[in-house]
């Protein structure tokens, strides 16, 4: 997707601390720029330790706020489900999601008159609530590619599949290797292609 003068495309990442997304915007920001986009990029919200709600918005394009209204977002990246939903008033019927399916239970939810959602219940509302949904696990792919800890590299990657995604594949890789350990990259480049596959393969 190419992005004229007067347009904007506008992604909500959400999840809970030590998932990466910190540095997942962080790549993202360097590739739109690396694709010649113009980028605004909240700070970051929340509690960033190991269990507390982070969210980041990012702006590519005509955009001079990061804020993204509500009902306006192009792209919501949730790398846990319950998240999803607790940000759907960012999001339309235009809305494309990416959702990784594994759960992280808050640590007083034993105690709580509102247990966890069933998964398939979250699903079904972010799909009636969407353009598109791609919800799988992503934990068991960055498993599966050597690390768990590569998951945020599986969900960078199914975004960059989702079309009309203005950034180009090549520069996130690029951004990916000049901000992630060398010694990660064999991992994470692949992490990122089996989250690119998982989008492609569903269209």
């Amino acid at each position: 997707m190419r992005l004229n003068s007067q347009d904007s495309y506008k992604i909500y990442i959400s999840g809970v601390g030590g998932q990466g997304i910190i540095k997942s915007s962080i790549i993202l920001g360097e590739a739109a720029i690396e694709s010649g986009l113009n980028v605004v990029m909240s700070e970051i919200h929340g509690m960033a330790q190991r269990g507390g709600v982070v969210f980041t918005e990012l702006k590519l394009g005509n955009a001079q706020s990061s804020i993204i209204e509500e009902g306006q977002a192009d792209l919501l990246i949730s790398f846990e489900p319950m998240e999803a939903v607790r940000v759907m008033n960012k999001s339309s019927k235009e809305t494309n999601f990416v959702v990784n399916t594994a759960p992280i239970m808050p640590f007083n939810i034993s105690n709580s008159e509102f247990p966890y959602p069933k998964l398939e219940d979250i699903l079904t509302e972010l799909k009636s609530n969407s353009n598109s949904l791609f919800a799988f696990n992503a934990e068991k792919i960055a498993e599966e590619s050597g690390n768990i800890l590569a998951m945020n590299m599986v969900m960078l990657g199914a975004a960059a599949a989702i079309e009309g995604f203005p950034i180009k594949k090549e520069s996130l890789i690029k951004a990916m290797d000049e901000n992630l350990p060398p010694n990660s990259l064999d991992i994470n480049h692949k992490a990122f292609e089996m989250g690119y596959k998982q989008v492609k393969s569903r269209k």
